[in-house]
């Protein structure tokens, strides 16, 4: 056996590929290593923006990795692998992992755009997909809520994004609208007065824009008050539920009525044959 062939073979292909690796290693350390301090930069830059920390995560994630791949593709580059083949099947591979996650992708694009409009934020009240709730939580790929009666639903972002949203809790104000109907025969004046008087009464009412009673309607069996005032968002069904209450006890002591649905029923006496 021929040692000193192997020997020369081993220190040709050393003397030919062993700077090359070198280099290859030294690029992929350094280059990691720099792409490290770049995301390090870009994050104290997001914070100091006030970029949403879920926004600036998945912005400095993308970003990253897409980095570390150039970084890659470098090294392999320099060992003189041809890295045109290598793009090939990579994107080859991505578009079959896009097709397949493409659900969950749109997920992450409806989070990117959530973040960006802030049609809403965390802790506000929101009808969204079929779903009311307080959002507890905003993520990549859903959003979480609590029901009032403390349910979790997690809708995911995508549902939202193709949803009408309505949010409650987006203005500092919102207006209690309630109907009162009274009968025909009660004293018009005087339940417009009572209601006007609880208004004033309460000191939650805020008085810009002004509170407004009338009457809306002359309905079938009653006649009805149009009541609206203006509160706190945070004081809104508070009012809502008091403002039911105090009516009810303030009709009643005054003498008027609230009209309720009734049926009136007619017999009427059917004789048999041979009766007069």
């Amino acid at each position: 056996m021929d040692i000193s062939k192997y020997t020369d073979l081993a220190i040709m292909y050393a003397s030919e590929y062993g700077l090359k690796i070198i280099v290859a290693i030294a690029i992929f350390f350094i280059g990691k290593f720099i792409v490290k301090k770049i995301m390090t930069i870009m994050k104290n830059i997001m914070t100091k923006a006030n970029v949403d920390r879920t926004l600036a995560e998945f912005l400095a994630n993308v970003i990253y990795f897409t980095l570390l791949i150039v970084v890659i593709l470098a090294s392999l580059n320099t060992l003189g692998i041809n890295t045109t083949s290598f793009l090939a099947v990579f994107g080859a591979a991505s578009l079959a992992i896009g097709l397949a996650l493409k659900d969950s992708l749109s997920n992450i694009g409806a989070a990117v755009l959530i973040i960006i409009f802030r049609p809403f934020n965390v802790g506000d009240y929101i009808d969204a997909a079929g779903a009311s709730g307080t959002i507890e939580e905003i993520n990549l790929f859903s959003t979480i809520m609590v029901t009032p009666d403390n349910k979790t639903i997690m809708i995911p972002n995508a549902s939202i994004i193709g949803s009408n949203i309505i949010n409650y809790s987006n203005k500092p104000t919102r207006r209690v609208s309630l109907v009162f109907g009274i009968d025909y025969n009660d004293d018009l004046k005087l339940a417009k007065e009572t209601l006007m008087q609880i208004i004033k009464e309460d000191k939650r009412v805020l008085q810009e824009p002004a509170p407004f009673v009338a009457v809306g309607e002359l309905a079938d069996n009653s006649v009805n008050f149009v009541f609206r005032v203006w509160v706190k968002t945070e004081e809104y069904w508070d009012v809502h539920f008091d403002m039911l209450e105090k009516v009810k006890l303030a009709f009643d002591d005054k003498g008027i009525s609230i009209p309720f649905p009734q049926m009136s029923i007619h017999l009427q006496e059917q004789k048999t044959e041979g009766q007069k």
